[in-house]
């Protein structure tokens, strides 16, 4: 089903024109690094649950590294990603701890 949104007027001013292209490409900029952070997320949290404590702990260290050029970039909350490190850090721990 088509949607019904109403079209978006063009701006007439030059420096509106180049707003509205500018935000296109920082749209798809932000959109990449949020699906680049979630899915080091869901790889961490796989390997977790499959019980590989050494991918596991792989995967966390570059996990670390996406969160936190996402949370300076102002994509996701600073404390956001802090507190999926951590989450993440602890499964991880205890998962060693186990084995």
């Amino acid at each position: 089903m088509a949607s019904t949104k109403p079209k978006k007027k063009n701006p007439r001013l030059a420096s509106g024109r180049k707003r509205v292209r500018q935000d296109i490409k920082i749209n798809a900029a932000n959109t990449s690094l949020r699906s680049k952070y979630r899915t080091a997320v869901k790889n961490v949290e796989k390997a977790v649950l499959a019980g590989d404590k050494t991918k596991a702990a792989e995967l966390f260290a570059k996990m670390q590294a996406v969160v936190d050029t996402v949370a300076d970039k102002g994509i996701f909350h600073k404390n956001k990603a802090a507190r999926d490190k951590s989450r993440l850090a602890s499964k991880v721990k205890t998962l060693a701890l186990a084995a």
